[in-house]
This record gives structure tokens, C-alpha cells and sequence, in this order.
């Protein structure tokens, strides 16, 4: 982590946090409004979601108030799920998230007469963490992943896993439910079968990252920007998905060899807010120009830059 190192981290997470405005950096761009010369804008931006998210969209919102600074801009981290509940309802302007819309959320969103424009932020890598002082672990296949995570009615030790480790208790920590890292682990991990029962589940990235350093029998995971703002209290574990055991990195991120826990990062935007209001286009505008090196700075993987053309080029449609 760069200039945000220790701050993004530490907001307490749930509910609508408004974020402390700051002053742009010489590096990131203007409000898109000042572009535009229609000179300084005034409302609210109401964003909610993802935890994994929220350290991009909080770096984001400081930029902007400081280039924008009577208009407020909430950013809320009640969990993907959460996050589009709350779009669902009409009660936010984005909806941050680190899986893709369900089909069953965009039923409820076509119901609610929402339409929303998806936009991708950056990447990801859903790290795999042990205890700083584990010996004995430096790498798993996703199969011994799976025959950590997936329950099977017993209390599971390090010993059922490869018979050489330790017979001690595994305590494991990861997001809860209404995250979406834990739907991807789900899917992509646990294939839909059930989580081992006594794992502790929080939507608050920092209290997994606080579990696993408190346990030298704890395995957890989140996303790579947790990580990178902990790697010194925390041990990382390598994937090996059948072509060698591979850490997250940003490069092997970026690549895609960090399969199959490599994904990208989205926002929501609904439709009508960018039509109806002047701060919200501008703001979404000042995201997708800046999400790239923000969340570098935060610790994820900017996207191509003609990704971002891409997400410039459906806002512009959006506006006409």
C-alpha cells in the first residue's frame, strides 16, 4: 500500500460510511466536471457493497471531494450481497461488488424497474492466509483446499490434511455470506457444497485478517489488498492448480496464473441517478478514469486501459 497504507484498512466496516474528504493528488485526475467547465457540483453519492471494494472506492471518494468538496460521497461495505439489496431498493447510487450480478438480483432489479451498467474496476486474488509463525505450510492444491473447507461433520485437523502435519484443530476464519469472495470461494472452491460449520464468518475483512494473526492454527481467506496491508503479520500459501504451486502477486494476478482464485473487481451504477443527477455522472466518470491507479495504490491489479475506454464508453452512452 502506498499513500493510503494504514488508513484504508482501518475505517470500521457496515453500514454507510461517509469518507473524510482529502486533497487530490498532482497524479490523479480532475473532476471529470471541471473538464466540462460546468465548475463545482453539490449533492450526494451513496455507494455500498463490497468489502474487497471498499478500500478502492474509499480511496476514490477522498480524491474526489477534494476536487469536489460539496458533494458527499458515502461509501458503505455491508458485503456484495448487502451492496445490492440496497441498489435493489433504490436506496444507493453504486453498488460495489466482487462477483458479478446474480441472475436472481438482476430478476429483482428488472422487477424494480432499475436498470444498472455494470463497470469493472481491477483485479483481484483471493488470498489463502496462515499464521505467521505456521511452519509447516507453504502451499495447497485446490484439492487439499477443498478437503480443508468443504464439511464433512468432523472437526478437522492439519493431520487429516497431509498425515505429517500436526494432529492439532484447524480454526479457519473467511467472509460471511452475504460477501461476494465468499461466493466466489463457494463456487469455485467448495463447488456449492456446504462450509466446514465452525468456521468464523465476518463481512469485516479486518476482523479475519485479526483472527488468523491471533491463532497459530488459523487458515483464512479475502482479497489480495488485506494482504498486502498485513504480509507482515500473516503468512501467505500458494495455489497450485495442477501446473505448480503459484502466489499471488501482482503479476501472476494480472496474468491469470493465479488460478482459479483471479477475478476481476466491479461497480453498479444505476442507470437513472446518471441521468438525473449531474454529481452522480461525475463522480462514476472520475471513478472509471481513476479506479486503475487507485487501486493500484490500495494494493489490487488495474485492468487494461481500453477496459476502462470500454467502461468510459457506456457512461457517454448513459448521459446522452
Amino acid at each position: 500500500m502506498k499513500r493510503f497504507k494504514g488508513m484504508a484498512m482501518t475505517v470500521v466496516m457496515g453500514g454507510v460510511i461517509a469518507v473524510a474528504a482529502g486533497c487530490g493528488s498532482d497524479d490523479t485526475k480532475t473532476s471529470s466536471s471541471e473538464g466540462k467547465g460546468s465548475g463545482q457540483l453539490q449533492g450526494e453519492v451513496i455507494t455500498d457493497g463490497s468489502s474487497t471494494v471498499f478500500p478502492i472506492m474509499e480511496a476514490v471518494a477522498e480524491e474526489y471531494m477534494g476536487a469536489q468538496p460539496d458533494v458527499k460521497v458515502s461509501v458503505g461495505s455491508s458485503g456484495t450481497g448487502g451492496g445490492f439489496k440496497k441498489f435493489i431498493a433504490g436506496d444507493t447510487d453504486l453498488a460495489n461488488a466482487s462477483r458479478p450480478v446474480k441472475e436472481e438480483e438482476s430478476a429483482l432489479l428488472d422487477e424494480k424497474g432499475v436498470k444498472y451498467t455494470e463497470l469493472k474496476l481491477a483485479f483481484d486474488g483471493i488470498s489463502i492466509v496462515a499464521n505467521k509463525d505456521n511452519e509447516f505450510i507453504d502451499s495447497l492444491t485446490v484439492e487439499e483446499l477443498q478437503k480443508l473447507w468443504i464439511d464433512n461433520g468432523k472437526v478437522k485437523k492439519w493431520s487429516d490434511i497431509r498425515p505429517e502435519w500436526p494432529k492439532e484443530e484447524i480454526k479457519f476464519y473467511s467472509p460471511g455470506t452475504d460477501s461476494g469472495t465468499y461466493d466466489y470461494f463457494n463456487e469455485v472452491i467448495l463447488e456449492e457444497k456446504p462450509m466446514v460449520e465452525n468456521a468464523t464468518l465476518s463481512e469485516d475483512d479486518n476482523v479475519l485478517v485479526q483472527g488468523v494473526e491471533g491463532d497459530k492454527n488459523a487458515i483464512g481467506f479475502f482479497g489480495y489488498a488485506y494482504y498486502a496491508e498485513n504480509k507482515d503479520k500473516l503468512k501467505i500459501i500458494s495455489i497450485d492448480n495442477g501446473k505448480g504451486a503459484v502466489e499471488p502477486t501482482h503479476e501472476t494476478i494480472k496474468s491469470g496464473e493465479y488460478a482459479p482464485l483471479s477475478r476481476p473487481l466491479y461497480t453498479y451504477v444505476a442507470n437513472k441517478s446518471v441521468a438525473e443527477k449531474e454529481q452522480v455522472a461525475d463522480y462514476t466518470q472520475f471513478v472509471i478514469e481513476n479506479a486503475g491507479e487507485l487501486a493500484e495504490e490500495v494494493g489490487y491489479v488495474s485492468l487494461p486501459e481500453e477496459e476502462y475506454q470500454k467502461d468510459l464508453d457506456k457512461l457517454k452512452e448513459l448521459e446522452k
